[in-house]
């Protein structure tokens, strides 16, 4: 497949080496913001820049796929924006998932990047727009919502619920059966035993709320 990669920064240029060396995709072009288009830089990592105002005119929804890997920037609701203004200009969206990932369930959505060495079970669901960075167990029967970002080493134990647009920091462990409210940020290192709060920040061993957060938070 044809395919337009959203953004020009560090995490883009990691999914275009991953669909370049791991996949039968093939990235036509990186599509960024016109406000940060450069006339002095009409390219990014050898592959031509064009502008989200006019990207689905020199590219076509009939001809290109997208993929948005993005950060988990205001809590993910900057790639869950991007996501959602691609997929109103009539593009349909990839998923990347590692072929040295561990994949026992098919229940995964569209425009998910999933790197190497997860391990993600039987009766798994993953919707819709999310990152699982590498190395993550995912455990069985456990549901991720959609605009999830999952970073690196975490453990999720079975039939555990992650609410969207969580973001969960690395080396992170949650107990079986736990319930992550939408928007919960859980900071690296932290051991969850207990169901979280909407928009609460998590810490420590066992993990507490150290306080409440919105969409502007620095992650």
């Amino acid at each position: 497949m044809k395919v337009i990669l959203f953004g020009n920064g560090k995490i883009s240029e990691v999914a275009h080496f991953y669909l370049k060396n791991d996949t039968d995709h093939t990235v036509s072009a990186i599509c960024i913001h016109n406000e940060y288009l450069n006339e002095n830089s009409p390219t990014f990592d050898n592959l031509p820049l064009v502008g989200f105002n006019e990207v689905q005119e020199k590219y076509s929804p009939d001809d290109y796929y997208f993929f948005c890997p993005f950060s988990g920037t205001n809590m993910n609701k900057l790639r869950e924006k991007i996501y959602n203004d691609a997929k109103q200009k009539g593009y349909k969206f990839i998923s990347y998932i590692s072929s040295k990932a561990n994949i026992f369930t098919k229940d995964i959505g569209e425009n998910c990047f999933i790197l190497e060495d997860n391990t993600i079970q039987f009766g798994v669901k993953i919707g819709n727009n999310c990152v699982l960075w590498s190395g993550n167990h995912i455990g069985h029967h456990s549901t991720i919502e959609d605009h999830v970002f999952i970073t690196s080493h975490v453990v999720i134990s079975g039939s555990s619920f992650i609410g969207k647009y969580s973001y969960i920091g690395v080396n992170a462990c949650l107990k079986d059966s736990i319930v992550i409210a939408p928007n919960t940020l859980i900071g690296m290192g932290s051991v969850m035993t207990k169901d979280s709060e909407e928009y609460g920040v998590y810490v420590g061993n066992p993990g507490k709320m150290l306080k409440k957060c919105d969409d502007t938070i620095k992650i």
